[in-house]
């Protein structure tokens, strides 16, 4: 299941605003049309928007097809403000621009055509690295899952949202490759049903147990013992610990701690943003009216009514039970964790 790829000099992306009703991949070969994918959700999680963002800039390079050093680096840095403008929360987009950027801004000594060609191998690079960062997130993450266990997930974070495989998603597929006994419940995640359309889906493609709920369910299975463990991913995390991830995680959050079930996150250090020491610091992305207003196109809400639709909330350490990474698993303190993760 792959929702990026790289094939013929261009960037093959799963157009996930189709799932679950149509499976549909369309080619980008220019850096404009990455940058529309990414604005328009078509390739979407953090992860995989930093893995798509990479494959913009190599497209960028290609397309400038003159051998001189100076024009391309301008050209390199129009294609990066242009996808560094697309989603303002998700770290990841611009952890991957910087290791870009840092191809052409130590090759000066190359000709053009070798930055091009480092550009790409870096993007494939990105792209390979996620996957192995997926997988032993995954074998980190899957000692926390008891057997028999009833998993709430938030959003998707799972193959679709990274290079495969999956951060969360990735935690409950290593425990059910290792033979638990498992089931996940799915929340829709409105207002855009990434958990109805995408991660009920992709569990089923898997034929990993998963039943689909509605998002204002989620206290009530809580309430009657039905919900082990709650495991979502992150678009960005503090330093200290601070979960910045889809709008109503911290809903959720919320029930959880109160219900005294451990809220687990899976993200890679990657995701993790050390300039950052609070939840208040991370922007947050607000999106158009018109996807709280339609549900599939389909108008649900009187169409002159204002809308508030901010993307993402942001969880306090306080509330997270523990951060699974590829290195590891960080507990409280986070800041102290984090950084002895991030270090080793």
């Amino acid at each position: 299941m792959k929702a990026v790829d790289w094939k013929d000099n261009s960037l093959v992306l799963l157009d996930q605003t189709c799932l679950p009703v149509e499976v549909r991949f369309f080619a980008c070969r220019s850096v404009g049309e990455v940058a529309e994918a990414i604005t328009d959700m078509k390739v979407r999680g953090a992860p995989a928007i930093g893995v798509a963002a990479a494959y913009g800039i190599a497209l960028a390079a290609n397309s400038y097809r003159g051998e001189n050093k100076d024009e391309l680096i301008l050209h390199l840095q129009a294609a990066q403000e242009k996808l560094a403008a697309t989603r303002p929360t998700a770290v990841n987009l611009f952890w991957a621009l910087d290791r870009m950027k840092k191809i052409w801004q130590s090759g000066p000594q190359g000709s053009a055509a070798q930055i091009r060609q480092r550009l790409e191998e870096e993007a494939v690079r990105i792209q390979e690295e996620d996957l192995v960062r997926n997988k032993q997130m995954g074998q980190h993450g899957c000692v926390l899952i008891p057997e028999k266990a009833s998993i709430l997930t938030h959003c998707n974070a799972g193959a679709l949202a990274t290079a495969g495989y999956g951060t969360a998603l990735g935690v409950v597929r290593a425990a059910y490759e290792q033979g638990k006994d498992i089931r996940v419940y799915a929340d829709e995640t409105r207002p855009l049903l990434q958990g109805a359309r995408l991660t009920a889906w992709e569990l089923l493609e898997d034929h990993i147990p998963v039943t689909l709920i509605t998002d204002n369910m989620a206290g009530y299975l809580m309430q009657q013992g039905k919900i082990d463990l709650v495991l979502v991913g992150a678009d960005r995390i503090t330093s200290h610990g601070d979960v910045a991830n889809k709008i109503g995680t911290y809903s959720v959050a919320v029930l959880a701690r109160h219900h005294k079930i451990p809220f687990y996150v899976a993200a890679p250090l990657s995701t993790i943003d050390p300039k950052l020491a609070r939840g208040e610091e991370i922007p947050i992305e607000e999106r158009a009216a018109d996807e709280v207003r339609k549900i599939g196109g389909v108008q649900t809400a009187p169409a002159g009514v204002g809308v508030y639709n901010p993307a993402f909330d942001v969880t306090p350490a306080k509330l997270v039970t523990a951060i699974i990474t590829e290195k590891g698993v960080c507990k409280a303190p986070y800041g102290q964790s984090i950084k002895r993760l991030r270090e080793e």
